[in-house]
């Protein structure tokens, strides 16, 4: 994939054009480039046409591929979106500048602990098991005050909330119910909306949009 075949101008037109149905300016919205599985060759090309925000799935893959990236490009943000394990919360504080996944009590006394050996507070998004599925992590919805209270407690920053809605559904309504959760405990930032849908997302209120397949293709196997 060279410079000019990628379709990262594309998409960053695409949510420009949904947030202005919200009355809102592009740079309002921030595209995370979801290069999980991908090599450092089919990042590259999005870096030298100005990409910066980058997410990825595991810690181990991200030490193995990004401090060699972020060496040759300045100004990279790079996004934790996949599920943490406790016993992986220092490695994540060190090489990550934003968590979208904190879930669970546990994780908010592992990152606290983590935070503060390291000397950095990095900015958390709560996962919410929005569609209350069995097999997906996030925090339940009835738990969110909680949770939410308790990473306050800690000094662990929680900047908003994640979802990722039921697939094969409709996604609006599990966005405007993210929302109306923000809303009522004062975040303002929504982690939500992917390749599939994330024009949806926005016009329902996503301050960061999550989109992997629409910038390189399927993905490889994990």
């Amino acid at each position: 994939m060279d410079e000019l075949a990628t379709p990262l101008e594309d998409i960053r037109a695409r949510i420009a054009a949904a947030a202005q149905l919200t009355r809102r300016a592009p740079d309002a919205v921030t595209l995370v480039a979801i290069s999980k599985t991908h090599p450092a060759e089919a990042i590259m090309p999005l870096l030298a046409q100005g990409q910066r925000v980058f997410g990825e799935n595991r810690v181990q893959e991200a030490q193995e591929k990004w401090p060699a990236l972020r060496e040759a490009h300045s100004g990279v943000t790079l996004h934790l979106v996949g599920q943490l394990q406790s016993n992986k919360a220092e490695d994540a504080v060190r090489l990550f500048d934003c968590i979208h996944s904190l879930d669970r009590p546990s994780l908010v006394g592992a990152l606290a602990k983590a935070m503060d050996r390291a000397g950095r507070r990095v900015p958390c998004f709560i996962q919410v098991n929005i569609g209350e599925e069995a097999q997906k992590g996030g925090c339940a919805i009835p738990e969110v005050p909680a949770l939410l209270a308790e990473a306050r407690g800690a000094d662990v920053p929680v900047m908003g909330l994640m979802c990722v809605p039921p697939a094969k559904v409709e996604a609006a309504p599990y966005f405007a119910l993210l929302g109306k959760i923000a809303d009522d405990h004062g975040l303002a930032a929504l982690s939500m909306g992917m390749s599939e849908d994330f024009e949806t997302a926005i016009m329902l209120g996503a301050t960061h949009v999550r989109v992997g397949s629409a910038l390189f293709g399927a993905r490889e196997a994990a």
